[in-house]
């Protein structure tokens, strides 16, 4: 029975055994999928998206009203509208991923040993990924594509407030996988809006085997308290932005302004401003965010620049804004900015803007993140960006995969040992 034609439990947790249990069976059979039905899976999606554009942007303009209605910040709407440029991004992004190497079945390495044994490891599907997000409707697209191409079944429960939209978007991607012939309960979107969804995907030990939350501090760490699963997410996009002392200005000010304001609601958008007190031009920086429309909050130092600076408090420096908002200190060099981002960054994005080489490459070696740069805009912290097609999330941790997660990301690995009938002593 497909996904389309199922009569679903509605008990949450009858609800999810049973998604569960058809996305097991979808996975064993994407892990033998070959690369071309994968993909050709995603260009139908694509083009399904694109002929189905009106319908998403109805839905998603209710969407809308409804946030507004209910007092979203600006942050989480700007992350929630979807445009017919966002549209043809997220289709775009669909063929991206359908034109990536596949990693399935890839060699990592391989050795032998002495007695003759040949051994290999080679990468497999991780099997069910539930992701849990929020706001973001492209996420719905883009986790999908990512899990498919990647011989992964999904479960997807995305946010209410982006209901009429991911259920439009996933009744297209729902398309491309039949046209291609492939199980439909590949890529599943959970039908209720129900919180106890989330708790029974949480509990889904042997259903589910990987759990990606996408959105807010709060529903992060619920996820990462009460899982019984494998959980790869980040907390915060507590982000740094550091101005040195052998910066160039004419690179430094587009940097500062891009990286803060360009869109303030993604993860890796600038939210603290970091200037060497070396640094020759602070104040036309400061000048040209606080004309840009952002409020600047800084240290004691940062507002003898510009009288319009307002003071920061402690919490501050540990803020992810989302919006038009931005700390600014001066500090003693790099090693003053590597202290700082040592105390408040959440390791997900920090970036130096400096000519000195030496500066750069002691920053880049020792700040303990998950993406570090060097005169580059931390809007850049994007798995489209990285050349991946799409991201499923930043992963800030240490195991397993850190930084955009794509199709590598999604995979884990096998032994395989080749023998000629050797028997151990």
């Amino acid at each position: 029975m497909t996904q389309a034609t199922a009569v679903r439990p509605t008990d949450a947790t009858a609800l999810i055994a049973d998604m569960g249990a058809r996305a097991r069976v979808a996975a064993q059979m994407l892990a033998a999928t070959p690369t071309a039905d994968k993909a050709r899976a995603l260009t139908q999606a694509a083009s399904a998206i694109r002929l189905q554009a009106d319908a998403i942007l109805a839905a998603n303009a209710q969407d809308v009203a409804r946030a507004q209605a209910n007092g979203l910040s600006a942050a989480m709407i700007d992350r929630l509208t979807l445009s017919p440029a966002r549209i043809e991004s997220m289709a775009a992004g669909l063929e991206a991923v359908a034109g990536l190497s596949d990693p399935v079945g890839r060699i990592i390495d391989e050795a032998s040993r002495p007695n003759g044994l040949l051994l290999q490891r080679v990468r497999v599907p991780l099997g069910v990924i539930g992701i849990i997000y929020e706001s973001r409707p492209n996420v719905t697209a883009d986790a999908g594509a990512l899990s498919l191409m990647s011989g992964n079944a999904c479960i997807l429960r995305g946010g209410s407030e982006a209901v009429g939209s991911n259920r439009a978007i996933h009744a297209a991607m729902i398309e491309g996988v039949r046209a291609a012939g492939l199980p439909e309960d590949a890529v599943q979107l959970v039908p209720i809006t129900d919180r106890a969804a989330v708790g029974a995907m949480l509990a889904a030990q042997g259903l589910i085997d990987i759990i990606v939350p996408r959105g807010g501090k709060s529903l992060v760490a619920r996820v990462q308290d009460e899982a019984r699963v494998p959980v790869l997410a980040h907390l915060d996009g507590i982000v740094h932005l550091y101005i040195d002392r052998a910066a160039d200005p004419a690179k430094a000010l587009p940097l500062a302004i891009n990286a803060k304001m360009r869109r303030t609601g993604v993860c890796g958008a600038t939210e603290t401003l970091l200037i060497d007190r070396a640094y020759a031009a602070p104040a036309p920086v400061l000048a040209a965010l606080i004309e840009a429309g952002c409020e600047v909050r800084g240290d004691a130092a940062a507002q003898t620049i510009d009288a319009r600076v307002k003071p920061a408090v402690d919490a501050d420096w540990d803020c992810e804004y989302l919006d038009s908002i931005v700390s600014v200190a001066l500090v003693d060099g790099v090693d003053g900015a590597m202290a700082h981002i040592a105390r408040h960054s959440s390791h997900h994005t920090d970036a130096i803007v400096t000519e000195d080489q030496t500066a750069a490459d002691r920053f880049l070696q020792n700040v303990d993140s998950a993406i570090v740069m060097h005169n580059a805009s931390t809007q850049f912290a994007d798995g489209g960006e990285f050349g991946l097609g799409a991201e499923i999330g930043i992963s800030t941790g240490r195991l397993h995969a850190r930084g955009p997660v794509a199709l590598e990301g999604l995979t884990t690995y096998k032994w395989l040992v080749r023998g000629t009938g050797q028997v151990r002593p």
